[in-house]
């Protein structure tokens, strides 16, 4: 009996130098993935949809592949920047690609980088604000072009929930497998890696997946505030600023934010806050009680409380867990 499903559309950017390697190797990890799906046989499960877009000009990407034509297409649940191979990606080219990937962006799409690749979205503004990695040797000339954004080229991938960088030129694997887990979950993840043979990440594995927000529901409102979670680390906010931001009474935000995101706020901003705290006990030495502080919890304790909740660990035994050790001491920018 055929089952059903869904459709989430991934498309990858081509750009002028970016790696080719990295735009088939995803279409076939995701191809891979989708097998992996078939296996269930679960209506739960959409299909992961692949589309290749192609910049020449200062026009908006044009898509120029396919994995399938059939069906109806709506807005793309993510949009991947593959590395350059030429050097800093061209930014004269980049004005109707930026509109665009902004556009996704507002419209409900994930939006991941390898590499080089965080120079395509910074150009954008989406990164101003936020934490960023992109390949060591580039780190200081990301920093100095865009000062706005925090680099930590210390951390081979930083999931901010609507945004994903990392970064290594052979990133885009781990990148593919982030974006895997977070349509079809933990296990289609973990078999795409094991039928592969590329390692994934054990924490994603072990503890649930990373947060990955609901987006694609629709409520410009709503994702509107999404996006300013995730952006400010859903730090000091209130109710009535939520609301406030969405344009709403209260009592309509809450039920409109539960429907589209199938969580109360609060619940949200904890998801959020302790997303951002698993990245530092996984690649910082910092102090539990400092990370704690860091991610919004005046109170250690109701911090550790939270997060044993969500992961299923204590912070310090998570960090014994899946931390990678010392961390290279970088300048701040």
């Amino acid at each position: 009996m055929n089952v059903e499903r869904a459709v989430a559309d991934i498309g990858l950017l081509i750009y002028p130098g970016s790696q080719t390697a990295a735009i088939h190797g995803l279409t076939d990890l995701f191809e891979v993935a989708n097998r992996m799906a078939d296996e269930h046989a679960s209506a739960q499960l959409p299909h992961l949809r692949v589309s290749h877009w192609q910049v020449d000009t200062q026009c908006e990407p044009q898509r120029v592949f396919s994995s399938s034509w059939s069906g109806q297409s709506g807005p793309l649940a993510a949009v991947l920047i593959p590395p350059s191979l030429m050097g800093l990606p061209d930014t004269e080219a980049m004005e109707g690609l930026s509109r665009w990937v902004k556009a996704q962006h507002a419209a409900g799409a994930t939006i991941g980088t390898v590499c080089l690749g965080a120079f395509v979205l910074a150009q954008t503004g989406l990164l101003d604000g936020r934490a960023a990695t992109t390949h060591w040797t580039q780190a200081k000339p990301l920093s100095e072009r865009f000062p706005r954004i925090n680099v930590h080229a210390d951390k081979p991938i930083i999931d901010d929930g609507d945004i994903i960088t990392t970064a290594g030129l052979m990133a885009w694997s781990e990148l593919g497998l982030r974006v895997v887990d977070r349509f079809l979950g933990p296990s289609i993840a973990t078999a795409t890696a094991r039928f592969l043979v590329i390692e994934h990440s054990d924490s994603a594995q072990q503890c649930g997946s990373n947060f990955a927000p609901i987006l694609g529901h629709g409520d410009a409102a709503i994702l509107s505030v999404q996006h300013w979670l995730q952006s400010t680390g859903a730090l000091e906010v209130s109710l009535a600023e939520m609301a406030q931001r969405a344009g709403l009474e209260e009592r309509t935000f809450l039920r409109r934010f539960r429907a589209a995101t199938g969580l109360k706020p609060t619940e949200y901003c904890q998801h959020v806050r302790v997303g951002k705290a698993r990245e530092m006990l996984e690649f910082t030495n910092g102090t539990v009680d400092h990370i704690a502080w860091t991610v919004g919890y005046q109170d250690p304790a109701a911090f550790r409380s939270t997060f044993k909740k969500i992961t299923g660990l204590a912070p310090s035994e998570y960090r014994n867990k899946f931390g990678v050790g010392t961390p290279v001491v970088t300048a701040r920018g």
